[in-house]
């Protein structure tokens, strides 16, 4: 794996679009009122709504004061992106998080002192900002886990000596909501379903232990049921799942060390290991999974966040090849964020002089046709398998209305 991003294929080219100014009227009497941004070598990070049609984050605008933080929402399923700012009368701070929902409105939390966190929807009214308190949270720490795919309610995290405790912040009739409480330290949150009832948290019990995927079924008053289990003492985290095919990639150090591995929702098939997903001088990350593939978790597509020691690339790869195809990000990637269309094309926001919301489109690349292994389940020896205690899907859990290949 190279340490420096190497570049673009020359038969899968980089398409950037997005005009440099938005087009709408509304924006640019929001654009008038606040200074130029100046570039920033590294963009913040940026936040998917569910169904991909909005983004957000914070930015800056250049004040005498020196840099003022605000939200913006960028506008994603339109002919061209386009970017909202949002900004108030008092700027952000830094360490706020922004989550854009489905209706175009955006969640903002905000930490008022050591123990408290408030919560807020920005939405944009005419050339102002509106807003609209939902509520606060007395706890030290607190994490917004990715947005609910009905698209209208995020959850919280809310770690405790013995317990998490999850909180539901926008969505609810009447402010925060309390949810349930998983025994243990949770972290990660990955939706396994399109109807926002399963979540996967990686969880580790009280009194330390390995780290294991579980389920939170939210329908059934917070049970929780296991997910993955590779070996009795690996620590075994979800990283993402997509619902229509059940393809799941982990993260687990069964093999020895930590190694990138994938698996099947539904299938009593072991998880495995692809050898081209091993890098010893990068860290590679799944971001983003193509949907649309009903029943053919192998023939899904994977973004891949590819980090090296000073920059950061783009991998993609299908379960069913033996490669990682590996192209040059756009400058001002935000990295680490973007999404697959049914049709294998991949959207990646970036943010540069002169382009401030854009999207470069990248082209699944197609893998050479592999032979069949000789037994049908086994695996090839590129790919090693590690036997599992338990199978990787739920033995347990309310699936349906999806027949998973086994």
């Amino acid at each position: 794996m190279p340490t420096v991003p190497p570049a673009p294929a020359p038969s899968v080219p980089l398409v950037r679009t997005g005009s440099p100014l938005p087009p709408a009227p509304p924006v640019a009497a929001h654009a008038a009122a606040l200074p130029a941004s100046p570039p920033r070598p590294v963009p913040q990070p940026l936040t998917l709504s569910a169904d991909h049609a909005y983004a957000a984050r914070l930015t800056t605008a250049g004040t005498a004061g020196g840099p003022a933080w605000f939200a913006e929402r960028w506008t994603l399923d339109g002919p061209e992106p386009y970017a909202v700012p949002l900004p108030l009368d008092q700027p952000e701070e830094p360490e706020a998080d922004v989550v854009p929902l489905a209706d175009g409105r955006v969640l903002i939390r905000r930490r008022v002192d050591a123990d408290r966190h408030t919560f807020s929807l920005l939405y944009p009214t005419g050339p102002g900002t509106g807003e609209l308190l939902l509520g606060a949270l007395d706890c030290a720490d607190l994490v917004l886990l990715p947005p609910s795919p009905d698209g209208a309610s995020v959850l919280a995290l809310l770690p405790g000596a013995r317990s998490t405790a999850v909180w539901l912040v926008a969505g609810g009739g009447f402010g925060p909501e309390h949810v349930a409480d998983v025994p243990g330290r949770c972290s990660g949150g990955v939706w396994l379903d399109r109807e926002g009832r399963l979540l996967a948290l990686d969880r580790q019990l009280p009194g330390g232990g390995p780290v294991k995927a579980v389920v939170l079924d939210l329908e059934r008053g917070g049970e929780v049921t296991p997910l993955l289990q590779i070996a009795p003492e690996s620590n075994d985290r979800l990283l993402t799942a997509d619902a229509d095919s059940g393809l799941l990639l982990v993260r687990s150090d069964a093999p020895g060390h930590d190694r990138l591995g994938w698996g099947v929702l539904g299938s009593c098939l072991p998880v495995r290991f692809p050898e081209c997903l091993r890098a010893a001088d990068a860290t590679v990350t799944p971001f983003a999974v193509q949907p649309g593939q009903m029943l053919m978790p192998e023939s899904c597509a994977v973004a891949l966040r590819i980090d090296g020691a000073t920059d950061s690339w783009v991998g993609l790869w299908r379960p069913a090849g033996r490669r990682l195809h590996q192209f040059a990000a756009p400058d001002g990637w935000a990295a680490g964020s973007g999404f697959w269309t049914r049709e294998g094309v991949l959207h990646l926001p970036y943010a540069q002089e002169g382009a401030p919301c854009a999207v470069a489109l990248l082209e699944a690349p197609v893998d050479e046709p592999r032979r069949a292994a000789v037994s049908g389940t086994g695996a090839s020896g590129s790919t090693p398998a590690f036997g599992m205690c338990k199978p990787v899907p739920l033995g347990q859990a309310p699936l349906t209305g999806r027949t998973a290949p086994g």
